[in-house]
């Protein structure tokens, strides 16, 4: 708490949550929340957890080329990074679940953390997809969500898509090419001192590492395949939430405010995505003729639902691993670190 990139994101959740709430008559949102009907939670979060399986597996598919570990053992960890990244700032869970995965099957955290952001990309990249399949709708979005007459989504969704692609295109390249990658990574490591060249190259090599499965492009295509699933399946999930309002709208507009919101996501906020979650999911839901009241008591409860299951559940397994955030987890990464740089 003592960091300023915390309250950094504490300010900017507090910023949206006040667009998201201002101009609300909370006691028509409270007869929103009050009356819905929960017993739809129950489907929508059992899809959810199938999702994280899926994500188990993908990460399980990413890894097979370093060494191959069953999804079985794969899922807690990725539910223990849920937790982390819920209640943790700057997305800590995906260190976490590097270091458990480091204790558990011994593979570099560098490596494994190329693996997480290969993920991370191709989610962004689906992401988009899902944004730019109800292109159209964006205009309606724009002008009449209340997000402010100087935001233009198309704009952030373009700018979002050259970000993403590129950083996928890129990946793929060093993939494809590991020698000439590898020789490029030598030569730039010239340029830095020489007491930190040899540590900054052994991370370089073992993150290249972790791009192994992007060599084929069969597999590639199995990745991103893979990544769809996942985010239909939590697509999924909003469409079952929806049913415990009164209100309905398209299984196409609900994966273009899955694509919104997950995007916006990526902007520094309080953990749990505060703010940055809720407001982008109002707006849409606004721009496609939902009242806001119904539209905010629908996105809280959708908001809560993601986050406390899959919370709750990496709290359970993690505490039954030894390892403690705060002094086990720095004293394991510097020993970790030291040992990858032998």
């Amino acid at each position: 708490m003592k960091r300023w990139q915390f309250w950094l994101g504490v300010g900017i959740s507090a910023f949206f949550l006040y667009l998201a709430l201002a101009n609300l008559k909370l006691t028509e949102l409270w007869e929103t929340i009050k009356y819905a009907k929960y017993w739809w939670l129950v489907p929508g979060i059992a899809v959810y957890f199938l999702g994280v399986w899926v994500r188990a597996w993908r990460w399980h598919y990413l890894l097979r080329p370093l060494k191959k570990i069953p999804t079985t053992t794969m899922f807690p960890i990725v539910a223990i990074g849920y937790m982390g990244n819920n209640i943790y700032p700057a997305r800590a869970g995906e260190i976490l679940r590097a270091v458990i995965l480091k204790e558990r099957s011994g593979i570099p955290i560098s490596a494994s953390l190329a693996t997480i952001l290969i993920e991370r990309i191709y989610d962004g990249v689906v992401m988009l997809a899902f944004v730019f399949l109800n292109l159209a709708e964006l205009t309606r979005l724009t002008h009449n969500a209340g997000l402010g007459a100087n935001l233009d989504i198309r704009t952030i969704a373009i700018g979002g898509s050259a970000v993403f692609f590129s950083a996928l295109i890129l990946f793929l390249l060093c993939a494809m090419f590991p020698k000439q990658t590898e020789s490029f990574l030598r030569l730039l490591s010239k340029w830095l001192p020489e007491k930190f060249r040899d540590k900054v190259l052994s991370v370089a090599l073992k993150f290249l590492s972790g791009l192994e499965a992007l060599r084929s492009p069969l597999e590639a295509l199995m990745i991103f395949a893979t990544t769809v699933i996942i985010w239909l399946f939590e697509t999924a999930k909003y469409w079952f939430v929806m049913h415990a309002f009164p209100f309905e709208v398209s299984f196409f507009a609900l994966m273009l405010m899955n694509g919104i919101v997950n995007l916006a996501t990526t902007l520094p906020s309080a953990p749990g995505y505060v703010g940055t979650f809720d407001t982008p999911g109002i707006a849409v839901l606004v721009a496609y003729g939902v009242l806001p009241e119904v539209a905010a008591g629908y996105t809280l409860v959708l908001h809560s639902a993601l986050w406390f299951p899959i919370t709750l559940l990496g709290v359970y397994y993690y505490l039954k691993q030894p390892l403690r955030w705060g002094k086990d987890i720095k004293q394991t990464n510097k020993k970790v670190i030291e040992a990858e740089e032998i």
